[in-house]
């Protein structure tokens, strides 16, 4: 029979590198931090390696750390899923997705049919639609799907596509208020739709930046029109006719090519960060996972 490292060695290991801190993991398991510490010290001595590079209170995982814990993570989930699956069937992977609210239905479901459909068919999928920053330890999130990776320094980036800016309203809306394009100055303040992008996106499209990119003489008074706080609901809004929307060209494709919305301006904006997945280190080489983002990464490109 094998020889078998300590369970409670693993079980510390496993909490502390999960949730990034021996004081986390410690309340999840009902011990003090000095006590996961001195299992993951005798872990590391059992092996022979270091699992985290300590500095204060801060604790990062090694490199050795990163490759052992995927591994580790899994053997817990499977004991997790057997248990819960007795009398059940076999157990199955389960990943905890988040997404921004904006990707969800209009590019991020659609990009898992397929990926549903064959290789994750067998893959429980927890699919949470939330703003961010997200709490990754906390809440046990697999993968984050979102725009910019800047509020989440310590975590992996993968970008997805670096997208820009358009100007989009219904065909109906185009042909009577600007059917010459270069007639914007004729729109009323009113006819112009504003989506918010959070605290965290000061320098992120509104339509004074895209006029001034796109050297239009045309600066709509944001005191007027209609206010939104998420951009899948002005694109929402614009498919409604209530207004003409300013939007990422990828979440907006889906209605261009269903003719529910057109490009109302030439004119385009890049963006300032790529939509990206994001995920902790120590979960790169979780197989189910890098099957998942594969799949993304190529409906993005």
């Amino acid at each position: 029979m094998h020889r078998l490292p300590p369970l409670n060695a693993l079980r510390a290991f496993e909490a502390a590198a999960r949730t990034g801190s021996f004081a986390q993991a410690g309340q999840e398991l009902g011990v003090t931090a000095a006590a996961v510490s001195q299992q993951v010290r005798h872990l590391e001595d059992w092996i022979g390696k270091r699992l985290f590079l300590r500095s204060g209170n801060r604790i990062v995982l090694s490199d050795a750390g990163r490759a052992a814990y995927p591994g580790i993570e899994q053997a817990f989930s499977d004991i997790a899923a057997v248990s819960a699956a007795l009398g059940e069937g076999r157990p199955r992977a389960r990943l905890v997705v988040s997404v921004l609210p904006a990707l969800s239905e209009r590019w991020l479901m659609p990009a898992l049919a397929e990926w549903r459909a064959g290789p994750g068919a067998e893959t429980v999928l927890d699919m949470r639609v939330e703003l961010d920053p997200v709490a990754f330890a906390r809440d046990r999130i697999d993968l984050r799907v979102t725009y910019g990776a800047t509020l989440y320094p310590e975590y992996r980036a993968e970008p997805l596509w670096q997208d820009h800016a358009i100007a989009v309203a219904t065909p109906g809306f185009a042909a009577r208020w600007l059917p010459d394009p270069g007639r914007i100055a004729d729109l009323p303040d009113a006819a112009f739709i504003h989506s918010h992008w959070g605290s965290d996106s000061a320098t992120e499209p509104s339509w004074a930046n895209f006029m001034a990119a796109a050297r239009i003489a045309r600066f709509p008074d944001p005191s007027r029109g209609l206010h939104v706080d998420l951009t899948g609901l002005a694109i929402a809004a614009a498919e409604a006719g209530l207004g003409l929307a300013l939007a990422p060209a990828g979440l907006a494709a889906p209605a261009i090519a269903a003719g529910r919305l057109v490009r109302a301006l030439p004119q385009e904006m890049p963006l300032a960060k790529p939509y990206a997945m994001i995920l902790p280190h120590a979960l790169a080489r979780r197989a189910e996972l890098a099957g998942l983002m594969a799949h993304l990464a190529r409906a993005a490109a």
